[in-house]
């Protein structure tokens, strides 16, 4: 029978398995959660870049052939990611349109002062003051071509070095987050091989090679960074599901395919880490000196 002591030390292996395959699985967690939230600050800040569009207004008596050159003129520079027609009375239908004037313009004119326009979404690269002054020259001495309506450039430019610092903060956080990750990763996967150090040791002194003491401890690794990476990836997608839930709508959220990955990643980084980390700590108390074990 199984006696006291040896129960005992299986507890306290078990137990020693399970605080560290849950520490790798929280620090996994937190990297994956930071690595969502920068992806869709990234996401949101590419998205405003690409959403900066110059319309350009036409005469009401301009023909097809006239409209479809301001179309082409439009469309040659490009630099727009769409190009589309807004008719004078759809105006009037687009409550978002609407909303720009303090008053209710229907009700104030008989007839409708809007003229028919050609909305040019630009690029993310081009929604700067070259891109639009780019766009406005490209259409402005076209015949029909009325007015060419165009973002304030100062608040641009301000867009543009706003998203720009931002970016920048993120990608320096998330770096730095990924280098204290690893290290933590590192010293909780040493210290759970420290605890089998004399048995490695007990292992080399009865003649077992190198790769017979490495095989078991290796593979139970790799089932340890599996294990952190599944409960790890569990979280994650129980706190995206959280957020999409209760985030008001209207606000960009990072697509399901990118979570995906997310996911992948922290799954495939888990067993690698652990399975790494795990062979570097097993090779060397295997190559350290019986007698200088005890000191470590």
């Amino acid at each position: 029978m199984e006696s006291n002591k040896e129960r005992r030390l299986r507890r306290k292996v078990r137990r020693s398995y399970t605080i560290s395959t849950v520490s790798i699985a929280l620090v996994l967690y937190m990297l994956g959660a930071v690595s969502y939230v920068t992806l869709s600050a990234l996401s949101a800040a590419s998205s405003l870049r690409e959403n900066v569009v110059v319309s350009v207004e036409v005469a009401d008596d301009l023909d097809e052939s006239g409209r479809a050159i301001v179309k082409e003129a439009i469309e040659a520079t490009g630099i727009c990611s769409s190009v589309s027609y807004s008719g004078q009375d759809d105006k009037l239908r687009d409550e978002e349109f609407l909303r720009q004037f303090e008053l209710d313009i229907t009700e104030l004119l008989d007839d409708n002062p809007l003229y028919d326009s050609y909305e040019a979404m630009l690029l993310g690269e081009y929604s700067t003051r070259d891109g639009v002054d780019m766009l406005v020259k490209a259409v402005e001495g076209l015949e029909g071509v009325v007015y060419v309506s165009v973002p304030p450039i100062e608040i641009l430019e301000s867009m543009h070095r706003s998203i720009t610092h931002v970016s920048w903060a993120m990608l320096i956080f998330f770096a730095v987050l990924l280098l204290i990750s690893i290290l933590l990763l590192n010293n909780t996967v040493r210290l759970a091989i420290y605890t089998k150090r004399y048995l490695i040791n007990t292992m080399k002194l009865v003649g077992a090679t190198k790769w017979y003491i490495m095989r078991p401890l290796l593979g139970t690794a790799l089932k340890q960074g599996f294990v952190a990476g599944i409960v790890s990836a569990i979280l994650v997608l129980l706190t995206v599901y959280g957020v999409e839930r209760f985030t008001p709508q209207g606000i960009a959220m990072l697509p399901y395919r990118e979570v995906g990955i997310i996911v992948g990643a922290m799954l495939v980084m888990g067993m690698l880490i652990t399975l790494v980390f795990s062979a570097l700590a097993v090779n060397k108390f295997v190559n350290m000196k019986s007698n200088k074990i005890h000191l470590y």
